[in-house]
């Protein structure tokens, strides 16, 4: 049994009909990449995940439990976080107390220097208001107040999106740590090339349907799908 089980959800916005018997599994430990281009359902499945929208038809499970219909607070309090591609930190409170108010309900939190150690930018900028960020360290404080949390299931929307190239290194290199230490992950992630070094599998979506699963290198030796499906 997998960590985390989507089998064959619908789901809408309104009545418009968006993702189509959608089905993908994520193994305690693995980190695994939804692509494709825009439009294709990516950010919407993670969302049905959270529980920001019900699916119509079929379920999400974590750890054996179906989670589908429970309300998005119950499914983060379970261990599934999502890091939004918007990142809504609070930006009238510090760095410092974004995090605090994070692992105030958490039950295991991480402590704060564990944090720090993992993103030293924010123990410098620890005692700045969230709107002084820049667009890097916001989503780095973004991806603290999950981590806090312990979670045992990263949700990341768009993280590398709109930043500078020595930044979204910087995160990658972070991503790549957290996974080796086991953390399990699943990214959206319009940097192909980024959400490849890091995948252990991925699954393609267009027009709201799963069309391949495929491991990174198998995806990458077909170059005729990275093109259709990609734009790669």
């Amino acid at each position: 049994m997998s960590l985390l089980e989507v089998d064959r959800i619908n789901s809408y916005y309104g009545e418009s009909h968006i993702l189509f018997d959608v089905s993908l599994r994520v193994d305690e430990g693995e980190v695994v990449a939804l692509l494709g281009r825009n439009g294709s359902g990516k950010t919407t499945t993670m969302i049905t995940i959270m529980g920001l929208i019900a699916p119509r038809t079929g379920s999400v499970r974590f750890g054996g439990e179906t989670i589908s219909g429970k309300q998005p607070y119950e499914i983060a309090k379970l261990g599934i976080q999502l890091v939004p591609d918007t990142r809504r930190i609070l930006r009238t409170i510090t760095v410092e107390e974004n995090l605090k108010l994070a692992a105030f309900t958490a039950k295991s939190p991480w402590t704060l220097e564990r944090v720090y150690e993992t993103f030293p930018r924010l123990a410098q900028r620890k005692n700045f208001l969230g709107a002084s960020l820049s667009g890097g360290e916001q989503q780095m404080l973004a991806i603290a107040r999950a981590l806090i949390r312990d979670a045992r299931v990263l949700l990341l929307d768009e993280p590398f999106e709109g930043l500078a190239p020595i930044i979204v290194r910087d995160l990658l290199e972070t991503t790549k740590r957290l996974a080796s230490e086991g953390r399990t992950i699943v990214i959206v992630e319009q940097n192909v090339r980024a959400a490849l070094l890091l995948a252990h599998r991925t699954y393609v979506l267009d027009r709201g349907h799963v069309v391949l699963e495929a491991r990174p290198a198998e995806l990458e030796a077909q170059p005729e799908v990275m093109h259709q499906y990609l734009g790669v």
